[in-house]
């Protein structure tokens, strides 16, 4: 693949975008959510792919306390923002230890 074909391009947006979600994961300014997202981050982006992205990108555009709140149980989550990938690190697990 040369650098003009669309796929190799393509490929090259999609990493730049998890590059960026990886930062915005571990700088929340929220420590619980810097240590849960940005591990979170760590273990899944690689596999995501452009859709799940959105719906991370989506996520990421909420506040830490509702992030942390909906994480911890605290508050359900709105229908709206509901998505496979909210659900998916609903299920992660961070060990602190």
């Amino acid at each position: 693949m040369s650098a003009s074909d669309p796929s190799s391009r393509n490929s090259g947006d999609l990493e730049i975008r998890r590059r960026r979600l990886l930062y915005q994961s571990l700088y929340r300014g929220n420590k619980e959510n810097d240590i849960i997202l940005g591990r979170f981050a760590r273990a899944h982006l690689a596999e995501l792919g452009a859709d799940e992205l959105v719906q991370y990108e989506s996520l990421l555009e909420n506040g830490d306390n509702d992030i942390f709140d909906w994480l911890s149980g605290r508050a359900p989550v709105p229908p709206e923002k509901d998505s496979p990938v909210l659900r998916m690190l609903m299920r992660f697990r961070v060990d602190l230890g």
